[in-house]
């Protein structure tokens, strides 16, 4: 089966949590970015991915805001289920920005990235411009939309759409590319759910919208 959760931001203990127990051999869990376990290479961050990579199923998951792209991107591309990813290990992979999966017979269309609204303080070397979409990724996006006819079964997404921002209770306080084009996604392309992160709430937005921080959601 195919699992959702929210942003993990490097806590080993989130892997411990009940639901998460009942994943076995062939289940992926997807994660709505700032997965947080590539992120300087420490002593404890290694011992950590070795324990991730002693379960049974697959992590997949998207970038966020908290991510260094530095490293992430020395990661090998590869094709995974009819998209790009860059391999972690035999268990973890990256799903990258504007691809679509087939897995289990559904098509999912992921996006990470977005804006961090904490970037004026991490000019310490700690935050990096990357996290922001860039127009060629949108492009690449909207190819692999047009490719399946712009129709997927689910969406997953870092940033939430810049709509949602009164039904989340949050401000979106800088307006990036990417707001756009998912108000464009929202209007052309037919999916039955889309799945965000970053909000750290767990929210379900009629009719198709759902939040995610630490339930675990099958699709």
């Amino acid at each position: 089966m195919i699992y959702v959760t929210g942003d993990t931001h490097g806590s080993i203990e989130r892997f411990k949590a009940r639901e998460l127990k009942k994943l076995c051999h062939g289940d992926i869990l997807i994660i709505c970015g700032d997965f947080g376990f590539i992120w300087n290479r420490s002593k404890e961050e290694r011992a950590n991915l070795k324990k991730l990579m002693t379960l049974d199923y697959t992590i997949a998951f998207l970038d966020g805001c908290h991510e260094n792209f530095d490293l992430l991107e020395d990661y090998p591309l590869m094709d995974w289920n009819g998209g790009k990813v860059h391999k972690i290990a035999h268990n973890i992979v990256h799903l990258m920005r504007g691809q679509v999966y087939s897995i289990e017979g559904k098509k999912i269309f992921t996006f990470g990235g977005g804006h961090s609204q904490d970037f004026e303080f991490r000019h310490d070397g700690s935050w990096w411009e990357r996290e922001q979409p860039t127009h060629s990724e949108i492009l690449e996006g909207i190819r692999n939309l047009k490719a399946n006819d712009f129709k997927v079964d689910y969406i997953l997404t870092h940033e939430p759409p810049a709509s949602l921002k009164d039904c989340l209770g949050v401000d979106v306080l800088q307006r990036i590319e990417v707001h756009a084009f998912f108000e464009d996604v929202i209007k052309t392309v037919k999916y039955e759910k889309w799945f965000f992160g970053k909000c750290h709430i767990d929210k379900h937005i009629p009719l198709k919208f759902y939040a995610v921080f630490n339930t675990v959601t099958p699709l």
